[in-house]
Formats: C-alpha cells, sequence, structure tokens
C-alpha cells in the first residue's frame, strides 16, 4: 500500500513511519527540507518536498496514495507568533485534507488531541465530550478548528476522514531527540539538575507512547469509522507519581518538590512577558500550566473495543524512553576488585 505521511520527522510521524515500513508499505514523506528529513528518516522513504501551508506543493504528495496520514503540527504551547497555531494546525491540516481529495485519497488518519475535549478538573471523559465553545489557548483553539475544517473538507470531497486522539505523547524520537516535555523533566529528574527543574509543576496528564499511538493510527486507518474520534491513552499520572517512576526506573535521580499553583501561575504570566523580549520559549508557559492544571483522565476504552487497540504498560514505555535518552544507569562490566 502506498502511504503519505505528513510530520514525519516529529515523534508522533516518525513512529507512524516506522510502523508502516515494518508492515511492508510504501511510505512517501512530505518534508520541508528534505536533507534534513533524509538524516531523520530509514533509506527507503520517499520524501516529497513541500509544506502545509503551500497548498500547491501538496497534490504531488498525495498522488497515488491511498491513505494519508496526517500527524503534522506545532506541539508548542506558547509561540512568540501566536498565528503561526492557526496557519499550521488549522489551515495546514485543511489544505493536507483538500489536496487529498483531489488526488483520490481514499482515507485520511488525522492527528488531533485530548485538549479538544471537554471535562472537570481531574475527571475522566471520553470522545463524547467534545468541547463546543472555544478553549483558552492558541493551540487549543487550533486543534478545534483542524478538526472543524478537516471533516468539513472531507465532506466536500467523500475522503474518509478518521481523527485520532492522543494524550501526551512521550517515547523514542527521530534521531534520539527528546521532547520539549521529555527534555525538560526526565533529564533533570534523573542528572538531578535542579537549576532545570527545581520544582516540578502541579497537577498531571495522561501519557501514550509514541510506537504504542502509532499501531493506533495503523488500526484507525484500517478500522475507524469515517468522521469519528478515538482517544488514545496508555495511563493517567501526576506528575509526583511519575518523576518517582522516571527515577527508579533509571536506577538514579531525585523527584524534585511539587511547585504551589500561585507560584506556577505568577511564573508562567512572568515568563511569557520575559519571552517576549528574550525571543525563548518561557520555562512554564501558561498554555501548558492550563493543561496540567486541567489534569485530564482520557478513557480509552472506544479504541481498544472498536479497533482493537491495547496501552503500552507505563514502565515498558518509560524503559523504552529512557533508554533512547542515555538516561538509564547501566551496570558495570568489570569485576568488582
Amino acid at each position: 500500500m502506498r502511504t503519505l505521511v505528513t510530520g514525519a520527522t516529529g515523534k508522533v510521524g516518525h513512529s507512524v513511519v516506522l510502523a508502516l515500513l515494518e508492515r511492508g508499505d510504501h511510505v512517501r514523506a512530505l518534508v520541508r527540507d528534505p536533507d534534513r528529513a533524509g538524516r531523520l528518516l530509514p533509506a527507503t522513504v520517499e520524501l516529497v518536498a513541500g509544506d502545509v501551508t503551500e497548498p500547491s506543493s501538496l497534490d504531488k504528495a498525495c498522488a497515488g496514495c491511498e491513505i494519508v496520514f496526517n500527524a503534522m503540527g506545532l506541539p508548542e504551547q506558547w509561540l512568540r507568533d501566536g498565528d503561526a497555531f492557526a496557519r499550521v494546525n488549522a489551515r495546514g491540516t485543511e489544505a493536507v485534507v483538500r489536496a487529498a481529495g483531489r488526488s483520490g485519497v481514499r482515507r485520511v488518519v488525522h492527528t488531533s488531541t485530548i485538549d479538544v475535549f471537554d471535562s472537570e478538573s481531574g475527571r475522566a471523559f471520553d470522545e463524547s465530550r467534545v468541547s463546543k465553545t472555544p478553549k483558552g489557548t492558541a493551540y487549543e483553539r487550533s486543534k478545534q478548528d483542524a478538526e472543524r475544517l478537516a471533516l468539513l473538507a472531507a465532506g466536500d470531497s467523500n475522503v474518509e476522514l478518521v481523527i485520532v486522539n492522543p494524550a501526551a505523547v512521550y517515547g523514542p524520537g527521530p534521531g534520539g531527540e527528546a521532547s520539549s516535555f521529555e527534555e525538560g523533566m526526565f533529564r533533570p529528574i534523573v542528572l538531578r539538575q535542579r537549576l532545570k527543574l527545581p520544582m516540578l509543576p502541579p497537577g498531571g496528564t495522561g501519557l501514550v507512547f509514541a510506537p504504542g499511538l502509532a499501531q493506533g493510527q495503523l488500526l484507525a486507518a484500517e478500522r475507524g469509522v469515517p468522521g469519528e474520534r478515538y482517544i488514545f491513552c496508555d495511563a493517567h499520572v501526576d506528575f509526583p507519581e511519575l518523576a518517582e517512576a522516571v527515577v527508579r526506573l533509571a536506577g538514579r535521580g531525585a523527584v524534585p518538590p511539587t511547585m504551589p499553583i500561585w507560584l506556577a501561575r505568577g511564573l508562567a504570566a512572568g515568563g511569557e512577558a520575559i519571552s517576549q523580549l528574550v525571543r525563548r520559549p518561557p520555562l512554564l508557559p501558561r498554555g501548558q500550566l492550563h493543561f496540567f492544571l486541567w489534569n485530564p483522565r482520557p478513557e480509552a476504552a472506544k479504541a481498544r473495543k472498536e479497533l482493537g487497540w491495547e496501552p503500552t504498560p507505563l514502565e515498558q514505555g518509560l524503559r523504552a524512553t529512557l533508554d533512547d535518552l542515555g538516561l538509564q544507569l547501566r551496570p558495570s562490566s568489570g569485576r568488582d576488585q
């Protein structure tokens, strides 16, 4: 089967590419920089230069493909240019689906997020809880708009659109790259870098292991119902619980204290003001803190029942991630003297 993956050099898209290659598909990747992508992706991947913000570049990428996995996007919770979220996440998604329709693609699997749902803080929710009002951050609103525009575009062109809604994604990335979440939390905890992470943020999150999510994407392409959403989440963790697991599995490190909510809010607000001046991301963006305090507990029962998906045990995923980051303590190869 010939498939196209957008966002193939990101954590989610890269895992999808590897899963497709393992299955034996001919994989094509839409990339902005073929030289960089060639260093991150297997040599058997066909690279097509293009950009989702340039719709005219997408038809060539979609031509001859049966399925498109739209895994591109800006995952950050803060950008100095806040309008970029709408340009890339929302209108870029619409452009991909419309190009798929023009090219005769049968199905698009769109990677969204659990941020598009509503629930009370700390409470469980499923796919029935889609938010009917705009969410509180530019990132969240761009993902809401992406779903809306993708569904409209699919309806106009008879493309089968299936939406995947993952929790916070972690796991091995292309070229050993760590996400900002892993780099900002796992590494400082294991290496005791207290200046980088003096305190844990309050709250918690749902997590999904990237290779397991990729298997879910393939199942969504095979068995998903057009127009439906599927939540993918392995487990929910509060941050002290996550830090304790990281220390235990790495065999070293220390669990920092948890930051009071009032301090976290002050740090997030002040940090963004400074970031606008120095043009560097804040330590704790307000959007990220908003998500952490929401502390969502997504339910993946629908994906398990309808798609046959199985979550990755948290310990298994964390071990693989710490190993990929080079953070697991290796036993000595020599004998004690």
